[in-house]
């Protein structure tokens, strides 16, 4: 037994050395990445959603199954419990993504400039007091 701790050391030793670069830090991702991970993401709340809807009907047929099996056999079925409606998610819809800045004219004027921005009046004349 002594003599097999020693033999471990070096492996434990080149064990932490062989998993360093396990550690490193990754580059954060890019825009594009960011965007294709949260489409991911919607579109994985989406299959929950359909899943959850497909349950629903299912359990709702089964019941129905039950109820009209058992009016078969002569047997009264118990009454039927009150449940929500089963929503339908409907199909998916990406989302669209938004255009970027320069595309969407914030930073653009509504209207055509006819004149310069600037005036020879003074404040004073602006203000209707007469000029100094």
């Amino acid at each position: 037994m002594r003599r097999a701790i020693p033999a471990l050391i070096p492996a434990l030793i080149i064990a932490l050395l062989a998993a360093a670069p396990a550690f490193a830090k990754l580059p954060a991702p890019s825009d594009e990445a960011k965007a294709k991970s949260a489409e991911a993401a919607l579109k994985t709340a989406w299959a929950d959603k359909v899943g959850a809807f497909q349950l629903c009907r299912a359990m709702d047929h089964a019941a129905e199954a039950y109820r009209k099996g058992s009016k078969a056999a002569g047997k009264e079925p118990p009454a039927a419990v009150e449940t929500p409606a089963c929503a339908d998610p409907g199909p998916f819809v990406a989302p669209v993504a938004a255009p970027p800045l320069e595309a969407s004219g914030a930073h653009s004027p509504a209207t055509m400039a006819v004149s310069p921005p600037g005036s020879k009046t003074t404040s004073a004349e602006l203000q209707g007091q007469p000029k100094k």
